[in-house]
């Protein structure tokens, strides 16, 4: 079942989400119409490859157009105007930018993922829940319910300023006749009486100027208030939004209305800061004693320009008259003192105009492609990168930083990146990355580079909750209850709940797992990066218990069929997948049959749905046989895994296409040879490598193949081959003359 199709059957309360990302992101008509050709394509490498993407959205378009002529054969006039729309959308939005496209549509399928997979969990994780709180939306509301009548009070007051202006114009005019008249007309009755009236606009323009004020002033104060409390709330909400999207968690959008609250407030403000400029001119021409202008005007003007400073600071104003060259400069580690035991440089072109990006619905932004960071030599008698961190926990942050003016106001900018981990190999990587899950989990101060001097624990409940969405987001389904108490028990080992445990930084990353070689992490990364790799599909689509202890396994295994088997990840290989079965012997007793593990350097040379369809054993007489028979709990094989396969089974005695004359072409076959003993017929198998005289043995009974590779498993001392059952796994290419 593709993906779409997945998701078209969710609740109403996960389609609204789907409908509201689709809302701000991307055609949802295109994803219902070209759904299977879209999850075929690689979004995610195209997003960093131009020329990839650049085909990618050249394909899109012809897509479109294949749908085009269909509809217009069925003479759907309403999706034939949508979909013209769109393709013009499309084209004109993307043409110049085609990475971009690139970008949406694979976060898009993210979501998705991520959805599906928070459907499938029975009980909402902490962190989902804290995003998707209702309050939440109420404080959005209310966010733009006070800019919307903030504006409408500026636009009020801009026409009390006109009708101040006219009442001075005609204050000013009569006062003007009045002067100009000769000695003995001013002392005539009538002129009296223009005095007295004259008097009284004087008071009336005093009282009007200071109800303008006052009007001002209570725009400028709740613009104040909403902008320091619930509007930076807004914004510092959505930063932390960021911060767990980039750990993969849910993908929230509402930076575009942010950005227009942002900047409906700012044309507010600047409105109040030109009807301030007004009233310095009717200053200029008519002033008094106690004049409400000449006293409150320049803290008024004050003000203003600190509320304007502080919104351009927000980096989320969107204004025409911005539209010129800003030009950007970025640095690194700008304001670090001694958090790190490295220092780096920018090498490259690291000052770049900004330009309009139609893609981003018209903001401007500026992309350095050719930055790059060099790590600067040490000083002497240093050496180099001793410290209390390891370099996958040293933390560095890249700024930016313009200036912008715009109507006599000057602002410098600066903002920072997230923190950022340097790696010069690609081996630490992982570790990299456990760092960046584990800042963005739990700090929320994005300049806190010195985090891991001392970094602090994490809830178990928030954990699991991170790795289930490391699972979505990067292989596309994430991992149920079951599963994540198992690693929960991987973790903390067995406890009646795991909800209050608080795990450290070190359990998580630095400590080897009990008995192993490697840490938790490190050991959840392979089995992570094996699944992206080699078995996808089959993950995805649910096929692949995959975290379940021996133990568990056989529970579950127990009482089914002979020939049901599972799939899980081994917890003593990095990277490695196996398959248990079941069978019983002529006595009725049940056994259990686990094969090495399969890594990603086997499954490189053979794909895994192959050899479970072609996996044999060899019984006491010598009969290979195909063991496996249903997945748990009772599938038939070719039903789960047939759309899988990728070629027609192996029969050795029919020659195929292509082959060398005379011979049939070598094909590999996963077998195993299975001996008992009846003192212990049903214990379970481990592994150990080949000894010299099972390769004997296999060598003996497989005659005349061509033993390949091989490996077995047996319970007890490897030298010996009495008193356990044996699991012989083996690789073998037949040759024919």
């Amino acid at each position: 079942m593709s993906q779409w199709s997945q998701v078209q059957q969710l609740e109403i309360k996960f389609l609204e989400q789907v409908d509201q990302f689709y809302d701000d992101n991307f055609p949802m008509e295109v994803r219902h119409l070209l759904a299977q050709w879209i999850e075929s394509q690689d979004w995610e490498a195209a997003s960093n490859n131009e020329p990839m993407a650049t085909i990618l959205l050249q394909n899109l378009l012809i897509q479109l157009d294949e749908q085009l002529d269909r509809v217009s054969q069925e003479k759907n006039l309403l999706l034939i105007h949508n979909l013209k729309r769109i393709r013009k959308l499309l084209q004109g939005k993307y043409h110049g930018n085609p990475m971009h496209i690139a970008v949406i549509i694979s976060n898009c399928l993210r979501e998705e993922r991520r959805i599906l997979a928070a459907a499938s969990m029975p009980v909402q994780g902490p962190l989902e829940k804290q995003l998707q709180n209702s309050v939440v939306s109420e404080r959005q509301r209310n966010v733009e319910h006070k800019v919307s009548a903030i504006k409408n009070s500026a636009q009020m007051t801009e026409q009390d300023v006109k009708y101040l202006e006219d009442l001075q114009e005609e204050f000013d005019f009569r006062y003007k006749t009045i002067q100009s008249l000769e000695q003995g007309d001013k002392n005539s009755v009538l002129m009296k009486q223009e005095m007295v009236m004259l008097q009284e606009m004087l008071n009336t323009l005093d009282y009007k100027r200071k109800e303008v004020l006052n009007k001002m002033t209570q725009v400028i104060n709740e613009s104040d208030v909403l902008m320091n409390n619930m509007l930076l709330e807004e914004l510092l909400d959505w930063k932390r939004r960021q911060q767990i999207a980039c750990i993969g968690g849910p993908l929230h959008s509402g930076l575009d209305q942010l950005q227009n609250c942002f900047t409906l407030l700012a044309e507010s403000l600047f409105q109040v800061r030109r009807q301030l400029e007004k009233l310095d001119e009717l200053l200029t021409k008519l002033t008094y004693d106690g004049d409400p202008i000449l006293l409150q005007r320049p803290h008024l003007l004050e003000r203003v320009n600190f509320l304007l400073y502080n919104l351009f600071r927000r980096l989320l104003i969107k204004l025409p008259e911005l539209n010129y060259q800003i030009r950007v400069k970025a640095t690194i580690d700008k304001n670090v003192s001694t958090v790190s035991n490295r220092r780096f440089v920018l090498c490259g072109t690291h000052v770049k105009a900004m330009n309009m990006d139609e893609s981003a619905n018209g903001s401007l932004s500026v992309e350095f492609r050719h930055l790059q960071p060099k790590e600067m030599k040490s000083s002497a008698g240093s050496k180099g990168n001793e410290g209390p961190q390891m370099v996958t926990e040293e933390l560095h942050s890249i700024s930016f930083e313009t200036q912008v003016s715009l109507y006599g106001l000057t602002v410098d900018l600066e903002t920072s990146s997230l923190p950022v981990v340097m790696i010069s190999n690609v081996s630490q990587l992982p570790n990299a990355w456990a760092s960046i899950i584990w800042y963005n989990l739990l700090s929320k101060d994005s300049q806190n580079l010195g985090f891991f001097n001392n970094p602090p624990t994490a809830t178990l409940s928030q954990l699991l909750e991170v790795l289930s969405w490391q699972f979505s987001s990067y292989v596309g389904r994430g991992l149920n209850s079951e599963q994540l108490n198992m690693l929960a028990e991987k973790l903390m080992g067995q406890q009646i709940s795991y909800n209050d445990y608080q795990l450290s930084w070190a359990k998580f990353c630095k400590e080897h797992l009990p008995g192993k070689s490697f840490t938790f992490w490190v050991w959840l990364e392979a089995i992570l990066d094996l699944i992206k790799k080699h078995i996808l599909p089959l993950w995805i689509d649910g096929y692949i218990m995959g975290f379940v202890s021996k133990e568990k396994e056989r529970v579950l295994l127990r009482d089914k069929m002979p020939g049901t088997f599972l799939l899980r990840f081994s917890e003593s290989n990095l990277g490695g997948i196996t398959f248990t079965w079941v069978d019983q012997s002529e006595n009725g007793e049940v056994r259990f049959h686990s094969v090495e593990p399969y890594n990603k350097g086997r499954l490189t040379a053979l794909p895994f749905a192959d050899i479970l369809r072609d996996y044999k054993v060899i019984l006491a007489d010598n009969v290979p046989e195909n063991p496996l028979k249903y997945l748990y709990p009772d599938i038939p094989k070719d039903k789960a895994f047939g759309k899988y396969y990728s070629s027609q089974p192996n029969e050795v005695s029919r020659p195929t296409e292509g082959g060398v004359k005379g011979y049939v072409p070598a094909v590999f076959i996963p077998i195993s040879k299975i001996l008992y003993d009846s003192t212990d017929p049903h214990s379970p198998s481990d592994l150990l490598p080949m000894s010299p005289s099972v390769y004997a043995v296999l060598t003996e009974h497989l005659s005349p193949t061509v033993i390949e590779t091989a490996n077995f498993a047996m319970q007890g001392s490897q030298n010996s081959m009495q008193g356990s059952p044996i699991c012989v796994h083996t690789l073998i290419k037949l040759q024919h003359p």
